[in-house]
């Protein structure tokens, strides 16, 4: 992802981000330097200005002709954080009351999507999780087991030989399949699917009594042949 694209995520437009990195890499400027600096036609370079005043991306400086003066990223950044955070409080506490829980086949698609669902999986389990997968895709949520570990809830991964986790219970087989994650926490809610790094992939999640026992069944169908495996290799 460009700068560009990161600046598009504190709720600026493709135009204001241009215009932003324009001053960060010049300095302050008028509307019609900063056009010719970003690229952005005179009139469109006006009105992001203007709305990178009002989001707290720019300050005005005092003259004529009127200068735009960029404001710092950390602050920028930081500023747009702590209202969210805030923000993300109250939404919390004054959610409605949902009437009936939601009993469905979900799919989440995108590879941030599906490694937010896993994390909050992970971060909300009581009690035990298993959870499949290369090691390298196990490394992405290395703190949140770390965090599961500590917190003594039960984790039984099974992954690549290589991987190692303190506390845990660690089945090793090379027939991990690339790109495919599984993951089930308190026996009430699993994820399974496809853990691509674009934007193509999808995984279904479901709190359905059915798929979660299919699941298990199939966990406890690759620790079996983990385990004879291992028993033949002993022999």
């Amino acid at each position: 992802m460009s700068y560009i694209e990161d600046l598009m995520q504190f709720g600026l437009t493709r135009q204001e981000s241009a215009i932003y990195y324009a001053l960060l890499s010049e300095g302050m400027m008028t509307g019609y330097e900063a056009a010719k600096v970003s690229g952005v036609s005179r009139s469109n370079a006006y009105t992001a200005l203007a709305a990178l005043v009002d989001k707290g991306a720019a300050h005005v400086a005092e003259g004529t002709p009127t200068h735009y003066v960029p404001v710092d990223p950390e602050e920028f950044c930081g500023s747009k954080l702590d209202y969210l955070r805030h923000l993300s409080v109250r939404l919390v506490e004054e959610q409605p009351t949902r009437q009936r829980e939601d009993d469905a086949y979900i799919t989440i698609s995108g590879f941030q999507n599906i490694c937010q669902r896993a994390a909050r999986m992970l971060d909300q389990a009581q009690y035990r999780i298993y959870m499949t997968g290369t090691a390298a895709m196990l490394e992405l949520f290395r703190e949140k087991l770390e965090d599961l570990v500590r917190r003594q809830i039960k984790v039984v991964l099974i992954t690549e030989p290589g991987f190692e986790l303190d506390m845990a219970i660690i089945y090793h087989s090379s027939h991990i399949e690339a790109g495919q994650i599984g993951l089930i926490s308190d026996s009430t809610h699993v994820l399974t699917g496809d853990l691509s790094e674009s934007d193509s992939c999808s995984c279904l999640y479901s709190g359905k009594k059915n798929l979660i026992d299919l699941f298990k069944q199939s966990l406890s169908r690759q620790i079996q042949l983990i385990e004879l495996g291992a028993a033949e290799e002993r022999k």
